[in-house]
């Protein structure tokens, strides 16, 4: 299953490195402590709802301090929804940490979305 436990860690880490490089100040002191490999609804995770719906809502803890419950929605692009059908890692999908193109983060509303290549 691509969506676990390895790709979550990453992805948290990743995220806390993106944030530090943002250009907007608000953004350079969030913190992510976690983002969960289990999604709101499991039958996310089967190949046909990924390729259908291209994406997996799931929560994640990020603040100043890192402890805010942010719902997570993880957009899969064309590279992505093809590893995922083949059960291959989805880390490689990350885009890099030096700007924030491919994140939406709503502070107030405390969600987040994340666009995979």
């Amino acid at each position: 299953m691509p969506f676990n436990e390895e790709f979550s860690v990453f992805l948290e880490f990743h995220l806390c490195r993106t944030f530090q490089n943002s250009d907007i100040k608000h953004i350079q002191y969030l913190w992510c402590d976690g983002v969960s490999q289990n999604p709101f609804f499991e039958k996310q995770l089967t190949r046909e709802h990924v390729k259908r719906i291209r994406k997996i809502v799931t929560k994640a803890r990020i603040g100043k301090n890192g402890q805010d419950e942010y719902e997570m929605t993880i957009n899969f692009g064309k590279h992505s929804l093809l590893r995922y059908h083949k059960g291959l890692s989805l880390i490689d999908c990350i885009p890099g940490e030096e700007n924030m193109d491919w994140i939406e983060i709503n502070i107030e509303k405390q969600t987040i979305d994340n666009s995979l290549m």
